[in-house]
This record gives structure tokens, sequence and C-alpha cells, in this order.
């Protein structure tokens, strides 16, 4: 296995991660993933041989806010260690960077291991978080 950081990734493998994961907004308009890849702060692909079965997408400044933007991993690989090395090659990219976000579904398993790789949530700390979405 070996990690790459690229952001002109073979469409087909973008959407067959995507789709893996059942992240099917993404793929819906599959030109809008691939310029959405290309214009983030950072990607970084994992790869087995050519296959590519694991992707972190960051957005920001680099400076004083990176933002997680997606992490996914082929479930035939997830709980192999994947999804933690993919952020700690992150996180150790941007450690001067003070603000490292993330926005997830809330989940045992998903908040589990994100505070395993280092991250509070806002409902534990003094930070509050909000969004909007938008609803075509």
């Amino acid at each position: 296995m070996n990690f790459l950081t690229d952001k002109n990734i073979n469409l087909k493998q973008l959407i067959n991660l995507y789709q893996s994961v059942g992240w099917t907004s993404y793929t819906e308009k599959p030109e809008l993933l691939q310029q959405a890849v290309h214009n983030s702060l950072y990607v970084l692909g994992a790869f087995d041989h050519d296959q590519l079965i694991g992707l972190i997408r960051v957005v920001g400044d680099g400076l004083t806010i990176i933002y997680i933007q997606d992490l996914l991993v082929l479930p035939a690989y997830q709980n192999k260690g994947i999804g933690s090395t993919l952020i700690n090659k992150v996180r150790k990219e941007f450690r001067h960077v003070r603000q490292q976000v993330l926005l997830t579904m809330e989940e045992p398993e998903t908040r589990a291991f994100y505070e395993k790789n280092g991250f509070s949530s806002c409902d534990q700390g003094e930070l509050v978080a909000f969004y909007h979405e938008y609803l075509p």
C-alpha cells in the first residue's frame, strides 16, 4: 500500500470509492466531484497497487484553519488502520494549523473513530458548531 498526494485522481476510481460508502450525492455530478477534488487544498489517496482504496480531502487556507471535507475507505479495507493513517498524515502535514475541523454524521462508531484519532466533539467542550445545508 502506498499514499500519494495527488489531486488528479482517476474519475472512475473516485466514483467507485464514493459510491462504495454510499456518498451518492457526490457521484450524481461526477464532473463536480472531480473539480471539487482538484480545487481542494490537499488530497491524499491510499492505493493498493493502482487501486484507490482510501482518500482524505482537506479544504481551508492551510495557515489558520483546515477542514477535513472527506475521509473515505473502501468497505473491504476498513478497520485496517487506513483511515487513521490518512488522518495522521494530514495532522502531521498541517501540525502548524491551530484549527483542524470536520463535520460528520453522529454515529457511535464514527464518534469513537475520531476521538481515537485526537478529535474532540464540540458538544463536549467549550465550542459550538453551526451549519446551514443547501437544499435544492
